[in-house]
């Protein structure tokens, strides 16, 4: 292969001069997503509601603009990505993402059962993975239109292929102190659908909308969760973080161009079993 042809391959991947708006910009995986747009010259403005995990995501991100912001919040939605004027890219990765949390004797404080699961709680992950995703898309929409061009990518999720495999979540000694509970796999479902639907809306432009869907990251998980987890996956293992980096550059640069309405599925194997 020649060097010009090289070149014209990796400037495929050069977002130099794009704007990339990244919601949940203090989780796991929206900083490592604004690092690999911030790497490909992207220029990132990281957002979320939690001020002091925001700012030290964008801390280490050289350029990264933090923006505190409820994507739940509509008026504060609408004005806060009109201020951003043109907007290349949106990555909506915000999300409730349940897990287990003990209280001091050891027992879940909200055990994700199904048949006592809070309504709250419910509307919670509804309003921020749905209702969050939608009023953010809405609003880079409309700049994206005038541009006349523009990507999204959605963060879904394995569980919104698979039902949660509820095992993993047994202690040691085979307690079912945690389930998944069922707003996660809903929502994540919902935004494959959301996905899909923008994407056709946008029939005969240059908006492309994706989703990627990632599988589990270790994120301080306990030995006995990450054994498990593993053993569901095809590669025996769960993700690091950064594994994702080219995943989403990938979706976010003129390597997808010929891509939208479609999901990409990184996820170790666990649904190819």
């Amino acid at each position: 292969m020649s060097d010009s042809v090289k070149r014209h391959t990796l400037n495929l991947f050069n977002l130099t001069g794009a704007r990339a708006l990244v919601t949940g910009g203090a989780g796991l995986l929206g900083p490592v997503f604004g690092q690999a747009l911030a790497d490909a010259g992207a220029t990132v403005v990281l957002i979320d509601k939690n001020a002091d995990g925001l700012a030290r995501s964008a801390a280490t991100i050289e350029g990264a603009t933090p923006l505190v912001l409820d994507i739940t919040d509509e008026a504060a939605v609408e004005t806060a990505v009109a201020k951003h004027g043109r907007i290349d890219i949106l990555i909506n990765a915000a999300a409730v993402n349940p897990k287990f949390e003990a209280d001091s004797s050891g027992t879940a404080r909200d055990d994700g059962a199904f048949t006592s699961y809070p309504l709250e709680n419910w509307q919670r992950s509804m309003d921020v993975n749905l209702t969050g995703a939608f009023l953010m898309t809405r609003a880079a929409c409309r700049s994206m239109e005038k541009s006349g061009c523009g990507t999204i990518v959605n963060i879904a999720s394995h569980y919104g292929l698979r039902g949660p495999d509820q095992r993993i979540y047994r202690d040691a000694d085979g307690n079912q102190n945690f389930f998944k509970p069922v707003d996660y796999s809903v929502t994540k479902a919902g935004i494959l659908g959301f996905t899909r639907a923008v994407a056709t809306y946008y029939r005969g432009t240059s908006i492309r909308v994706n989703a990627l869907t990632p599988g589990g990251a270790i994120n301080g998980h306990d030995a006995a969760f990450v054994e498990q987890y593993a053993a569901r996956t095809v590669l025996g293992r769960m993700a690091e973080p950064d594994e994702y980096r080219g995943a989403i550059l990938f979706l976010c640069s003129e390597a997808s161009s010929y891509m939208t309405g479609a999901n990409l599925i990184v996820d170790g194997g666990w649904t190819a079993l």
